[in-house]
């Protein structure tokens, strides 16, 4: 019913800039907040960045100053903006919103499927 679909992510050399997207689709009445979780090889799931329904963002430590989170409310899409990329940011980035369905009150958490960003000379 509901489809997460992110795209945007590569291969940049330490330095470089990479945007990510993340389009929401479906039987959607309205989404909340929104946010990117990043997966590195071996470790868990984290947050990196999320973004309220009204345009409030939240920034982990390790991207504070760095990465920019931004949402387009009127395409259900989500950006995530990474300058001055690290070889530490190489991970798989998903997309993640709470999301009302149009046929019930309750807000349920969606994944996109992820994006491979990989930095590295």
């Amino acid at each position: 019913q509901v489809q997460l679909v992110e795209s945007g992510g590569g291969l940049v050399q330490p330095g470089g800039s990479l945007r990510v997207s993340c389009a929401a689709s479906g039987s959607i009445f309205s989404i909340n907040a929104m946010g990117w979780y990043r997966q590195a090889p071996g470790k868990e799931r984290v947050l990196v960045a999320s973004i309220t329904k009204s345009g409030i963002p939240n920034y982990a430590d390790s991207v504070k100053g760095r990465f920019t989170i931004s949402r387009d409310n009127a395409k259900s899409t989500v950006y995530l903006q990474m300058n001055s990329l690290k070889p530490e940011d190489t991970a798989v980035y998903y997309c993640n919103a709470a999301i009302r369905l149009s046929n019930t009150p309750m807000l349920g958490a969606y994944w996109g499927q992820g994006t491979q960003v990989t930095v590295s000379s």
